[in-house]
């Protein structure tokens, strides 16, 4: 039952995640332009910024020769794989949910990674001089499943322990 609700919300957010990338890259042309000013708070804002992540999270791990892509995607797949395996065994619909954000949005970063030698990052948040990380869909969906995670980890209630006579 639980790969029939995360399984089409992995694939539903991998297709929102290509075609965004599709879309920055292909009509925006955003590797051309670099930058476009979306919103300015006069303090805050956020904008579309190029940016070729060859990392993991936040850029760490970066490389650029052919291995080093294939080791990364190859060790994202292993992570997926282990991901399905859980939906096939999640207890609830919030797990299951959070888990194929993280599995759509893997599958995301490791097409940019075999296709590109990169991930593809354009979403900019910024406050003053401070700009967070440079962030896609994909990035997006896997921090909030992985928020929802531990969130049900920490607060979903446990049936009290059964006392054994």
């Amino acid at each position: 039952m639980s790969l029939k609700l995360g399984l089409p919300v992995a694939a539903g957010l991998l297709v929102a995640d290509q075609a965004s990338k599709w879309w920055v890259l292909n009509v925006l042309r955003l590797p051309e332009i670099r930058q476009w000013k979306l919103l300015d708070l006069g303090g805050a804002g956020f904008d579309f910024t190029m940016v070729w992540n060859r990392g993991v999270t936040f850029g760490l791990l970066a490389g650029d020769t052919l291995w080093h892509r294939l080791v990364l995607a190859g060790i994202a797949l292993a992570v997926v794989a282990f991901l399905v395996r859980w939906i096939a065994r999640a207890e609830n619909r919030l797990t299951t949910l959070a888990l194929g954000g993280i599995v759509g949005g893997a599958i995301g970063n490791v097409i940019d990674r075999l296709r590109f030698g990169a991930v593809v990052d354009f979403a900019d948040a910024w406050i003053g001089d401070f700009h967070w990380y440079v962030f896609n869909l994909a990035d997006a969906a896997i921090v909030i499943g992985v928020v929802v995670l531990f969130a049900d980890a920490l607060f979903r209630p446990r049936e009290a322990a059964k006392e054994t006579p």
